[in-house]
């Protein structure tokens, strides 16, 4: 199922489709900091305060606000109800 990044829960994997269109430098930072499409993402915590939350990507846990996270489209398997 396709969501944005900032959708999903703490604990959940995904991976990253693409990243939208941004202003040119920030679209260029979260390449470089390894949101390129393919790579496997896991939200690992939000803040106290619900903004920014903590991402395991490429083996490194990175702060996104949540607006930059809503910029990233991620693929997340869909879970069977039960």
């Amino acid at each position: 199922m396709k969501v944005k990044l900032n959708e999903i829960k703490n604990g959940e994997r995904c991976v990253i489709e693409a990243i939208s269109p941004a202003v040119h430098e920030m679209e260029k930072r979260l390449r470089a900091l390894g949101f390129t499409s393919g790579a496997q993402v896991e939200k690992t915590m939000n803040s106290p305060l619900g903004d920014p939350s903590a991402y395991l990507v490429r083996g490194s846990v990175i702060a996104l606000r949540n607006s930059d996270a809503a910029r990233i489209t991620v693929i997340t398997e869909k879970k069977d109800e039960k």
